[in-house]
């Protein structure tokens, strides 16, 4: 008996109608074109001027063009999914949401849950990394702060906090809790003026080109020293698994499907606009980075960007580029932020966490917001944790499975207890099965270190759901009512 109602509780299935009536006091003021910069801005950040050079170095060569359209191929199928979700179900909480509606309670927290690692941890890792290239920036203007406020606590620099982390969240929460419309001007801004970065370096960056450069295309297979692959397919699906990270930005722009305007045209424009637009350009970066200078050189090169232009001759557009990827990582910040407060606000909503999240002020979630600022603070100024880059890429995959799979159970209620959205998946039933097996082997790859610490994050989710969530979520508040 007890198992009975443990397994109905986790189970069931939470009612679209609750969803929209609560969802209904948020703002819908983003258009298409707002999402399309809050997608661009969260997926072409610093990733676009480190991560080419980085993986043609350790895994690809050349061939890491080829690792971005793989990565961006996976990403797009389960953009499809993604985009019918939010058509037919515009809730704050994206996925989260979704999953509850679609799976039941405990499918959705083990969702939102690992969406959660990625905003908690990505916001940290934006605002640290902000604030390196902040201060390398400032440096040779003579402005230097003291390494006990210039680094985090348990680095080796003997730094007690960063400072600059500090500042960066707080200005970007300060921004956000003034409205998405008012975040989506200021947002808009910058992605043009980075956009208009990257197209200045591939256009310099061609007249540098030597074909000599992309011979042989894939290099040979030879595994590194860490036991990771170089070369042949090996290197190539190495390289998506550490690329990944850069396009999983478009959740940012789902979970913010209860403030747009016409969901179901803006969401799907938004996210499968913002995704195509950004792989052609970290796919003509590669080329170009690859193009400029042999591959070896990139090996161990923290901006391969920056380097490539100074030693091309183009000293002063390295220094703008850099500048802008400084801009690039504010956007992608305000896109985090924004996107993980409406998670936490979601989780508030539905009593699986302290309801106090799911309050509104001024028809904000505000409350969620400074939470999230607090632990994007704490993690960002005081641990560095660089150890844990892939795990940002383990949650969103997770979910990414989530979503694929999920359309399957979507089909059978659209038109039903669920509108038929104006945007469906294509090549219905396969590709939701692609988008799911993709995801699965871009999981597989990621290293052991990263599975490990995703157990754990799992583990600690589920102590919190079964010692709280289960008894306070609102589903079950109602059926005592009942």
């Amino acid at each position: 008996m007890f198992m009975s109602r443990l397994t109905d509780k986790m189970f069931r299935k939470e009612d679209p109608n609750v969803y929209e009536s609560k969802d209904s006091h948020l703002v819908r003021s983003l258009k298409t074109k707002d999402f399309l910069a809050l997608g661009v801005g969260t997926i072409v950040s610093t990733a676009i001027f480190t991560l080419p050079g980085v993986v043609a170095a350790q895994h690809a060569g050349p061939a890491v063009a080829l690792s971005f359209l793989v990565a961006a191929i996976v990403a797009g199928i389960v953009a499809f999914a993604y985009a019918e979700m939010s058509s037919a179900m515009p809730f704050a909480g994206s996925a989260y949401s979704w999953i509850n509606v679609v799976f039941g309670e405990f499918w959705g927290w083990i969702a939102g849950w690992a969406l959660l690692a990625e905003y908690f941890i990505a916001v940290a890792f934006v605002a640290s990394g902000l604030s390196a290239n902040f201060q390398g920036l400032i440096a040779p203007l003579g402005f230097k702060l003291p390494g006990s406020l210039s680094g985090a606590s348990t680095g080796s620099n003997g730094g007690l906090v960063d400072l600059f982390v500090v500042i960066i969240v707080i200005m970007v929460a300060l921004l956000l809790s003034k409205g998405a419309s008012q975040t989506a001007r200021v947002e808009n801004t910058l992605v043009v003026l980075k956009v208009l970065a990257v197209l200045t370096f591939i256009v310099i960056g061609f007249t540098a080109i030597k074909a000599s450069n992309y011979t042989p295309f894939i290099p040979k297979y030879h595994p590194n020293p860490d036991g990771s692959a170089f070369g042949g397919w090996q290197g190539i699906y190495a390289g998506v698994s550490e690329i990944f990270l850069a396009y999983i930005g478009f959740d940012s722009i789902a979970a913010n499907s209860a403030e747009a305007k016409n969901p179901g045209k803006t969401m799907p424009r938004g996210i499968l606009g913002s995704l195509i637009i950004a792989v052609v350009l970290f796919v003509a970066v590669s080329l170009v980075l690859v193009g400029m200078f042999h591959y070896t050189n990139y090996a161990n090169n923290a901006e391969p960007v920056g380097w490539a232009l100074r030693n091309s001759g183009h000293a002063m557009v390295a220094t703008i580029v850099q500048a802008v990827a400084v801009v690039g990582m504010f956007t992608a910040l305000i896109g985090m932020m924004l996107a993980g407060s409406r998670l936490l606000y979601s989780f508030g909503r539905d009593g699986l966490l302290p309801k106090s999240l799911g309050q509104l002020k001024n028809n904000l979630p505000n409350r969620a917001l400074l939470v999230l600022t607090i632990i994007g603070i704490l993690l960002g100024a005081f641990f560095p944790f660089a150890f844990l880059a892939q795990l940002i890429s383990a949650g969103t995959l997770i979910a990414f499975m989530f979503v694929s799979i999920g359309i399957y159970a979507l089909r059978r209620r659209e038109g039903k207890d669920l509108p038929n959205p104006k945007f469906k998946m294509p090549f219905y039933p396969v590709l939701p099965a692609l988008g799911f097996l993709g995801s699965l082997g871009v999981f597989w790859g990621l290293d052991s270190q990263a599975k490990i610490y995703s157990l754990g994050w799992f583990v600690f989710g589920m102590i919190i759901y079964f010692a709280y969530g289960i008894r306070h979520s609102n589903a079950t508040t109602r059926t005592h009512k009942k």
